[in-house]
């Protein structure tokens, strides 16, 4: 099922084309409200998910980064050995191989994952995240939805 890969690159593509274009038009910090309980906030987040170990000094950009390249190379093989009729499951592992790879690729480069999206209600934030996170959560839902056989796709074994 490596056919799947296209929608793991397109992941990339928009996750690292946005990163650019907040990058290249924002100044670290500054907030542009889109609409309401939506901001677009430009940050760096050296650490992992909810900025977990964003302080821990500099080693976390190098265990992240591996991490991610290990549990990339066990996402590929795994959708090498789907069977066809796991489309649903190729795509949630396409999703979140796309979305490591663009974290990746900033960690590698930066130090840090370049972070501007921010919803909130009220004075509550929700931590700010960006595409390559939505496409692991997207991708972690549907690989939920697909073995809870929501949508009709899970075969009893």
């Amino acid at each position: 099922m490596l056919k799947w890969l296209w929608l793991t690159l397109f992941a990339v593509l928009l996750d690292q084309g946005s990163k650019l274009a907040i990058d290249a038009s924002m100044h670290l910090y500054e907030s542009i409200p889109v609409i309401p309980y939506l901001n677009l906030t430009y940050v760096h987040n050296t650490g992992a998910a909810f900025s977990f170990l964003s302080e821990a000094g500099g080693w976390q950009r190098w265990f992240f980064s591996g991490l991610a390249l290990f549990i990339g190379i066990g996402i590929t093989v795994w959708l090498a050995r789907l069977h066809k009729h796991e489309t649903l499951l190729a795509a949630a592992l396409s999703l979140i191989l796309g979305g490591a790879i663009g974290n990746l690729i900033d960690r590698v480069a930066y130090g840090y994952v370049i972070d501007f999206i921010d919803v909130y209600y009220g004075n509550s934030h929700f931590p700010f995240f960006n595409i390559a996170d939505a496409a692991i959560n997207l991708g972690v839902f549907l690989m939920l939805a697909e073995s809870f056989g929501w949508f009709g796709t899970a075969r009893k074994v």
